[in-house]
């Protein structure tokens, strides 16, 4: 059902909470949190609340839950599944975490940081680097997206080969309760055997169980050696060979393998400024190879040559290049994470983002390809990413020269093509951004009855009232005003 809007008094009440400046009502100041990146969702909110404590945000949920009123919490805006969006034609309360932004402790020695929930993941890679200290989550949406929505849509990234999800890298959580009670659960501890995971709930739960105040996030020394490659291949049977090859020879030093399409290296060179195509030759996929050792650069350099000159013999790399500086290792996976919006200037563009077992890419691949051909001939299947732990990116632009509504118009079309075939091969239908609104309704048919009434049952648990982000991830029907 839907909220009906708030009286003045109460949004009087939650302003007086986060002082006037802190409060935007006016349309042109609401605008800016109510669009995600991809223009699909467009939502409606009288009220963006900017809370600048964790106490704040307490009495914030506290007064929600005792009028009903619907919350939605909100990083950075990056989430690709509309989960940090307000419900169109509702009246959904945003909060927004960026204030939230401080540093609350390094202790390089522990290798831990300790951070609000709306700090930007860029500045905590670089106080992580100030002292020498590596946090390897990094995503194309790095400048903007905050730690709060990363562990919230429990975020990937091209660097989970090695460092796994958020999840991996979270030892603690701070969390404010729809109730208002605050749980303290930053702890720094690699061991800690009692009772139920609390902090597990609510990495992945994207809002709708509380709202992520702060974390203890892990860091690693920063590697000695680094070596990143780009090789051409015939396939993407040959890509997986080599996927194998680089695991056997580099172990835990392999930290990155992506794997990309023709058509997405002349879609970055076409539109991305800056971008060339790093081979003179052309090859039907190619494959981004990491590799960071703790020792030093020798072992690193050592490792990339003996993989690439034992796959360049025995014909699986038909080309390669071998990143010789800091700025051509940049340069090359800028090109990787740029793949992904270099796809806009060719219109239409219907968007998965899937895993299945890693053995199975190539078939799933294939069948993919046959099955989306069939459904539209003449659309560009752009499917890229991170072939060493089976999640790819399967987006497909518009036939040249095709109706963009028409083609957007059938996104959930082809998303049922698609995931059913992900589905075939034991894989899954997110596997790194999230279920949100996008994939809502798809979520309760690709999992079991008795995980979904576990699922609501901890949502009804920990939010009786459903105040917390209505409408996502799970069917709930959300609370309503009490005044």
């Amino acid at each position: 059902m839907m909220n009906t809007l708030p009286s003045p008094d109460l949004i009087a009440r939650f302003t007086t909470i986060v002082g006037a400046a802190n409060a935007l009502t006016e349309p042109g100041d609401l605008a800016p949190y109510l669009v995600e990146s991809r223009g699909l969702y467009k939502g409606t909110t009288p009220l963006v609340l900017k809370p600048g404590t964790v106490e704040e945000v307490s009495q914030i949920l506290k007064l929600a839950t005792e009028t009903g009123a619907a919350i939605v919490p909100q990083g950075g805006n990056t989430g690709h599944v509309a989960g940090q969006i307000p419900r169109t034609g509702a009246a959904d309360i945003v909060l927004s975490l960026q204030r939230l932004n401080r540093i609350r402790d390094m202790d390089p020695v522990g290798n831990v940081i300790v951070a609000d929930a709306g700090c930007i993941l860029a500045d905590i890679q670089k106080a992580a680097e100030a002292h020498d200290r590596l946090f390897p989550l990094s995503l194309g949406s790095e400048g903007s997206c905050r730690i709060g929505g990363n562990l919230s849509t429990n975020a990937g990234g091209t660097a989970v080969l090695a460092y796994g999800n958020m999840r991996q890298l979270c030892l603690g959580l701070e969390v404010v309760l729809p109730t208002g009670e605050i749980w303290d659960g930053l702890r720094r501890l690699k061991k800690d055997n009692t009772g139920y995971d609390l902090r597990d709930l609510f990495i992945g739960a994207e809002g709708t169980l509380g709202v992520i105040t702060g974390a203890v996030l892990k860091l690693f020394p920063q590697p000695l050696g680094h070596q990143v490659a780009f090789a051409g291949l015939r396939s993407v049977e040959d890509a997986l060979d080599m996927f194998d090859k680089a695991a056997s020879l580099c172990g835990p030093a392999l930290t990155g393998f992506e794997l990309m399409p023709r058509l997405g290296v002349e879609f970055t060179a076409r539109h991305i400024p800056g971008v060339r195509d790093p081979l003179q030759t052309v090859h039907a996929w190619y494959v981004l190879i990491d590799i960071s050792t703790s020792d030093s650069a020798e072992t690193a350099e050592r490792m990339m040559n003996q993989l690439l000159e034992n796959a360049i013999s025995t014909g699986l790399v038909e080309n390669a290049v071998l990143a010789a500086s800091e700025a051509q290792r940049r340069s090359l996976w800028h090109m990787r994470e740029s793949m992904s919006p270099a796809q806009k200037p060719e219109g239409g563009s219907i968007k998965h983002d899937v895993s299945v077992p890693v053995s199975s890419i190539p078939a799933f691949m294939a069948q993919a390809d046959a099955a989306v051909m069939k459904a539209i001939p003449g659309a560009r299947i752009c499917a890229f990413g991170h072939m060493g732990d089976g999640n790819i990116h399967y987006n497909i632009s518009q036939p040249v020269g095709a109706d963009i509504q028409a083609f957007i118009g059938r996104w959930r079309e082809i998303n049922a093509i698609v995931h059913g075939i992900v589905l075939a091969y034991n894989g899954s239908i997110s596997a790194e951004h999230g279920i949100g609104q996008l994939k809502r309704d798809e979520l309760a048919q690709v999992r079991s009855p008795i995980e979904i009434d576990l699922m609501q049952r901890i949502k009804h648990a920990f939010d009786p009232a459903g105040i917390m982000n209505p409408g996502k991830v799970l069917q709930t029907d959300p609370g309503t005003f009490k005044g």
